[in-house]
């Protein structure tokens, strides 16, 4: 396939996948196809998220973020590595380096009412954790949830066509997946110089999931590491889901897509001061999935380039990489 240098990322259309159209359905999925084999990213609309609920999220999360740290840091859960709930100023780090990001978070994971009995991978998702002085916080986040994690559902079924899978190959993969909203606030700067030389909202880094959908953040400042090394600014539409390839899917496709590397980058001193809201949603694979680069991805031009995992391995790798496990 001929390299493309993309200035922007390509903007398709989930209805053209979605609408029954066999010839704008297969069109969705070689467009697809070729920003993931290219840039690794590409931004959608008709993913099913409404404006309303939107809105709903973020006046919602902003409340939670505007709350004393006092109060926050109840929500916290160090003990089963900051999977669900709060997780404090600076506490993660990009692999590799040891200065924290600008930012704070909260991880909201699988309702386990959702999840039978019968199924053994409930036992090993921690509860959600809610903050009680945000009444409408439960709700407002399971629902978007479960509306992005169908959106992401459908990613992967053009996924898997490209890679000349069953539509399916994914479904039985991410049932009930270990999949994390996690709405961030890059919090305000009063006094830039009193900060880290080298302290940044997001250092760079690739994601470890199959695939992030982000909603559109609330300020500019994510870029992207083009194959020429040159950083692009990544904009979305207020309608549009920006959704990337992660390490998982990089590693299941031996690199055919890209888990590209990408960093939000402080504005100008003087907009330090303001905060910039973001909410991704990680789509992982229940933990048994098998990460083995796919036959079909192998040949004599494109050895093998990564060992054998399941995805709870890699993700456990990961997260001590990361800091936010011991």
């Amino acid at each position: 396939m001929s390299e493309i240098l993309y200035n922007e990322i390509p903007s398709l259309d989930l209805a053209d996948f979605t609408s029954g159209d066999a010839e704008k359905k297969a069109a969705f999925v070689q467009a697809l196809g070729q920003a993931y084999n290219n840039i690794g990213f590409a931004a959608i609309k008709n993913h099913g998220l409404s404006q309303e609920l939107q809105d709903k999220l973020y006046a919602t999360i902003k409340k939670f973020f505007a709350l004393e740290d006092s109060v926050k840091s109840q929500y916290e859960r160090p003990e089963i590595g900051y999977q669900r709930g709060y997780t404090g100023k600076g506490k993660e780090h990009a692999k590799g380096r040891n200065t924290g990001d600008l930012k704070e978070f909260y991880h909201v994971g699988q309702d386990l009412n959702d999840i039978p009995d019968s199924d053994a991978i409930k036992s090993e998702y921690p509860e959600n954790v809610f903050p009680s002085e945000i009444a409408e916080f439960e709700e407002v986040t399971l629902e978007v949830y479960k509306t992005i994690e169908a959106a992401g559902k459908n990613m992967l079924r053009a996924i898997a066509l490209y890679l000349e899978l069953p539509e399916d190959y994914f479904e039985n993969k991410v049932r009930f997946g270990n999949s994390i909203l996690r709405p961030i606030h890059y919090f305000p700067i009063e006094n830039p110089d009193e900060v880290p030389a080298d302290a940044v909202r997001a250092a760079e880094h690739g994601d470890i999931n199959l695939i992030t959908l982000l909603m559109g953040a609330s300020a500019d400042g994510l870029q992207v590491l083009r194959k020429d090394n040159q950083w692009i600014p990544i904009t979305a539409l207020p309608d549009q889901l920006v959704v990337n390839v992660g390490d998982m899917l990089e590693r299941l496709t031996n690199k055919k897509l890209k888990s590209t590397i990408h960093r939000v980058v402080n504005p100008p001193k003087e907009k330090m001061n303001s905060s910039r809201y973001s909410v991704p949603f990680f789509m992982h694979p229940r933990s048994e999935m098998d990460l083995t680069c796919l036959d079909s991805c192998v040949d004599d031009q494109h050895p093998k380039e990564f060992e054998d995992a399941t995805a709870g391995e890699f993700l456990d790798e990961r997260l001590r990489e990361l800091g936010l496990k011991k």
